[in-house]
This record gives C-alpha cells, structure tokens and sequence, in this order.
C-alpha cells in the first residue's frame, strides 16, 4: 500500500472538517419535526417552546413527519374547545391548555447547514431605492436598518435586508422574504410609512426629527436593561431609555397628560403611549407619574423582555430595546422608495429547480468521467479527477455553510464554474506528468511547472470575479464568492494532493 503524503492527510482532514461543517448533527440521526418559529408571548411560547426544537410526541403519539403533526394536533382539538395538550421535544416535555396551535410553525428537520436562497427555497426579492433621490452609503445603511425594523414590526420571518452598490457607484437596499409575494412586497415597501406615538388616541409625537431630537441608545447611564426577577416558570428584565423632545412636542405630551388620572399603583398614568407604525400599533408602553402635565424634553421610556432563563430575558429585553430606539429615530421614512426590479418564485419551483440542478450535476460527472476515461484509457486516473472534483464542491459547499452564505442559483453557478476551472487544472498535471516526451525534467520539474501556470490562471480568475460583487446591484456575488472559494481551496488543497496522486499513479 502507498504511504500517503502530506498534500493528501490535509485533504483528508479538510473533507472530514467539511462534513463536520455540512451536516446537521444534531438532527442528522433524530426524528420528529422541527419548530421553526414561536409567536411571542403566545401560551407554547409562555411555556418554553422554542424554534429549533424537535417535536417528538404530541399527547403520547409519535411524530415523524408533517403528516402525523397535523394528524395529532386535529385529534387533539377535535372538539374546538380548550383542551390539555403534552408536547414532548427533544429539549423538555411541555404540558398546558391550548385550544389550537396556530402560533407554532413547523418544518422538516434540517439535515445540513447549507442555507439556500430564495431561488432553491421560494420567496420574493425586490432591489429598491430611493424614488428621485441619489442616496449615499450611509443613507442606505440606514435605510436597511429602518426597513429591517419594519418588516420585523409586521411580524414576518425569514427576512434578509442588505445594502448593495453597482458598478455605476449606485447604493440599492435588497430586500428578501420567504414565502412573501409580490403584492406583499408592494404593500410593505411601496409605501413612504409613518412613524406616531398617541396617547388616549391622540398624537403627541412623530418619528425621526419631526419632534425627536435624540435617543439615548450606546450610552449607560440613560439607556439598558436595569433589573431582572423571577416570575412563575420565567425570568422578567426591565430595560428603560431616555428621549429627548422637541420643546413643541413637549408642550403637546404636557397638555395631553395633564388630565389623566393615575392607576391602582400610583406609579405609571392610567393611559399608555402607543406606538404607530403605517398606522398598525408595533409597542405600547406605560407613562411614569411623574410626566403628568409636564413638558419635559426628555421622556425615559420603559418597558420588558421576558424568557425562560435570565440571559434569554436580557436577550429580548435588549432586542426589544434596540427595536424601539430604531422606530422612535426613524420610523418614519424621509423619502418614498421606488422598487427597480422585483421577483417572486414559487417553493414548488425552488423545490424542482434544486432537482434539475442535481440531476445536472450527476450528468456533469459522469460526462467528465467519460471523456477522461476515453482520453486516458487509465480508471485509476479517472477515479482522482472524480475524486478531485467531489473534494472541491464538497469543501465550497462547507465553507459557504460555515459563513451562513445563501445558496442561490448564481452561487451554485459559481460551484460549477470553479469545478470547470479544476478540470483543466488537473489535465495539465496529468498531461505534465505522464508526458512521454524525452526530456530531462523530472516529474516533480515538471508538476512544478504545470503549478505555474495555474498559479498565473487563479490570479486571473481572482481578478475577474473581483468586479461581480458589485455588477448588477450585488446580484452576482454569490456567483463570484463561490467561485472565488471554489478555485482558492483548489490552489491550497485540491491541486496539492491531485499532483501527489497522479505522480503515484506514474510510478505504479
């Protein structure tokens, strides 16, 4: 048996770490389906029900599928009426009364980490900007964070917001939503918005700087979460913040509050402050006794994060937080958007479109396969470039996986471009190293001279790819950064050990 060489033991350990990056194992051997969201402060949310568990038992009756979820849950609810419902997941076994399970949403379990786009997955993706106006960087930064608020605010999930630029120095703000259409997409961003906070119905200020000066957000001393309890099965955390009114805004607070009463604990007025987005109420919060007909310039806004644990308490209590100081600097958009480009897919279609792709590269294989084994007439030589090209998509896929990269269908073009580019590589080599040719060069003189011209080759590539991270307003990064990936594992891994087994295989 040939020893093997250092190029091929860090191939080896690199495809094992691959695996290690690739696949789910905590469900890879699990069965049940997986939680993939909980309605805050609904009961099963109350009670400790998280995404990422996995529902094994629904009132003692096993769950594998979808199937037998919603077989449990309308045989449990049968009646319509509120009735005990024991949930057992893979974390802790949740018992309480419950008359439908509508909060929770579930899917199949995750066998890998390999996330994908909205091409393989289904959703809408709409590029945006600002309607007649040049904005810059900045402006788009903030844009993204006030449209990320938003959407968060209208409650949907599986929301990914980032800016982009094109190759005309033109800023963009990509929007992407699972499961969303068209039409949602228009509604929630065709719209300026509008940020209020009422008080018994009635508006005492807006967002951003029409009666905000200033909110306290990075600074101690007049923002973060103050104390912590327990509560029952819970942990409670209070946070408060301080904000800073426009004098007129101020006087506007003061006439409204100086009528009301106090509540049962004398601490807080018997009204709250509401909190407006597009005229849908995302937050209300209570009003110190103290702000009673006063116009104060700054308010310290107060409210709560709860969770089963106390760090889960001050997580929610800081995200709450954060989301209100967002909303109260700039809820309220300073420019319409204009939707340049908007597409929707389908989940059935991403569903098929995944297919066609692997089926696709299962013929890429075998064709390859074919034509070296034809050019050649050597199976063990065919066997490497096979090996080789498994090694390189399987070490992109890992690598696209542990930076959680979105797999659409321009980055799976990318993984079979940068295969594209490791055939050729490794022809050269072999062409290099089984050369018949009456030379004095060595084998080793002569791999080192096909790795030149490689070296010269990846460079090159490096250098086109580099401009398509910003072409098409950021469209065709996923195309260059796995191309990019595919082509630097194949430089530093890939090639190495390839050269290493072909000169093997020389010498046999």
């Amino acid at each position: 048996m040939a020893k093997l060489t250092f190029r091929i033991w860090v191939l080896i350990i690199a495809l094992f770490l691959a695996a290690l990056m690739i696949f789910n194992w905590n469900t890879m051997f699990a069965s049940g389906i997986e939680v993939k969201s909980v309605e805050k402060d609904s009961t099963s949310y109350l009670k400790g029900i998280r995404s990422g568990m996995i529902i094994q038992e629904i009132n003692s009756k096993a769950i594998e599928n979808k199937e037998d979820y919603i077989s449990a849950i309308s045989e449990a609810f049968n009646s319509g009426n509120e009735t005990k419902i024991s949930i057992k997941t893979d974390k802790d076994t949740f018992v309480f009364l419950a008359n439908n399970l509508t909060e929770i949403t579930i899917q199949p379990l995750t066998k890998t980490k390999i996330k994908t786009g909205l091409d393989l997955s289904g959703g809408t993706r709409a590029i945006i900007r600002p309607e007649n106006f040049t904005a810059t960087q900045a402006q788009i930064d903030d844009l993204v964070s006030i449209t990320d608020q938003r959407l968060n605010a209208f409650g949907l999930n599986d929301v990914t917001v980032r800016s982009a630029r094109d190759l005309g120095g033109d800023n963009f703000m990509i929007v992407e939503i699972a499961g969303a259409t068209s039409s949602d997409i228009k509604t929630l961003l065709g719209e300026q918005g509008k940020f209020e906070a009422k008080i018994a119905n009635v508006t005492v200020f807006e967002g951003e700087d029409r009666d905000i000066s200033d909110v306290c957000r990075n600074d101690a001393k007049c923002s973060g979460v103050k104390e912590c309890f327990q509560s029952q099965s819970s942990y409670v955390c209070n946070f408060a913040f301080a904000v800073y009114l426009k004098e007129e805004a101020a006087q506007k607070h003061a006439e409204v509050t100086k009528g009301l009463s106090l509540d049962e604990t004398g601490k807080y007025l018997n009204e709250s402050i509401y909190f407006f987005v597009d005229n849908n109420e995302v937050s209300s919060l209570l009003i110190g006794s103290s702000l009673r007909g006063q116009a104060a310039t700054e308010i310290l806004i107060e409210g709560s994060g709860t969770g089963i644990t106390r760090e889960e308490a001050i997580k929610a209590a800081r995200e709450d937080m954060n989301r209100l100081q967002t909303i109260l600097l700039t809820g309220s958009l300073p420019y319409k958007l204009e939707i340049v480009k908007l597409d929707t897919i389908s989940p059935t279609l991403g569903q098929q479109f995944e297919k066609n792709i692997i089926f696709l590269g299962i013929i890429v294989f075998i064709i390859i396969s074919l034509a070296l084994f034809v050019k050649y007439r050597k199976i063990k030589i065919t066997l490497a470039v096979i090996l080789t090209m498994f090694s390189e998509a399987t070490l992109t896929l890992a690598i696209a996986s542990f930076i959680k990269w979105n797999l659409d269908a321009s980055a799976i073009a990318g993984i079979i471009a940068g295969l594209g580019t490791g055939v050729n590589d490794q022809i050269l080599i072999i062409d290099e190293t089984l050369s018949r040719e009456q030379t004095s060069e060595s084998i080793k003189q002569k791999v080192k001279r096909a790795f030149f011209i490689i070296v010269g080759a990846f460079l090159t590539i490096i250098a086109a790819m580099l401009p398509l991270f910003w072409a098409g307003a950021g469209m065709l990064r996923g195309f260059a950064l796995t191309t990019i990936i595919g082509v630097t594992v194949g430089i530093l891994i890939t090639r190495p050990a390839f050269a290493d087994i072909v000169k093997k295989i020389a010498g046999q």
